[in-house]
């Protein structure tokens, strides 16, 4: 998509923004939880939330996924079986955010992430060398480097993570599994959830 183009369409869809409602958080799963993060979730090489991103962590630059670290308060921590990672973008210009990669099967004793667990360690079984599993994003990738419209404006990009009371089925832990598949296999599994945000924006210089 060449510059112009993608200004153009900026310009077409600048109120087309802020899709939160339709967030992953929002779901069916988070009936009563949906205000109540008690999930502390840092992204130490970034910043605090709403931070902007490198250019390695986007598109332009190597794409690499930040690394980030959890915690859970004591009633959550020791009930946790499983873990959730979503990432998403709700500012990009459709109905519905962006699945920038999700990934299922965390181990429950696994409370961090950095760049090097989302390589592939198996593909015929979506395993990554983390130790968990990757679903479908968007466009099938395992992981989506922020890429925003060119002057559509800064982006805002979630990174979700839930606690499970029980393990998704093994036979959603695949490469075709989809986000909204899984909000339907976790109504009634969540514990609690918490959320980093990193901010990214694209400018025609």
């Amino acid at each position: 998509m060449t510059a112009l183009i993608e200004v153009t369409l900026s310009w077409l869809f600048k109120n087309a923004k802020g899709r939160d409602e339709k967030s992953f958080y929002t779901g069916p799963a988070f009936a009563g939880l949906k205000d109540k993060r008690e999930i502390t979730v840092t992204a130490p090489e970034c910043g605090p939330a709403n931070s902007q991103l490198g250019v390695e962590y986007t598109h332009d630059g190597v794409g690499k996924f930040p690394t980030l670290h959890w915690e859970a308060p004591p009633h959550i921590a020791a009930e946790v079986k499983e873990w959730l990672l979503v990432s998403e973008d709700p500012d990009a210009p459709l109905p519905t955010p962006i699945c920038h990669g999700i990934y299922t099967g965390i181990p429950p004793t696994k409370t961090s992430v950095e760049a090097s667990d989302f390589e592939v360690e198996d593909s015929s079984k979506a395993l990554l060398k983390g130790g968990f599993h990757y679903g479908r994003s968007r466009n099938g990738k395992i992981y989506i480097a922020p890429r925003p419209l060119m002057n559509h404006g800064p982006h805002r990009y979630f990174f979700e993570v839930i606690a499970l009371k029980e393990p998704l089925n093994p036979t959603l832990l695949t490469a075709a599994t989809t986000r909204e598949q899984i909000g339907e296999a976790i109504v009634g599994k969540v514990l609690g959830w918490g959320m980093w945000v990193g901010v990214a924006e694209r400018k025609w210089k």
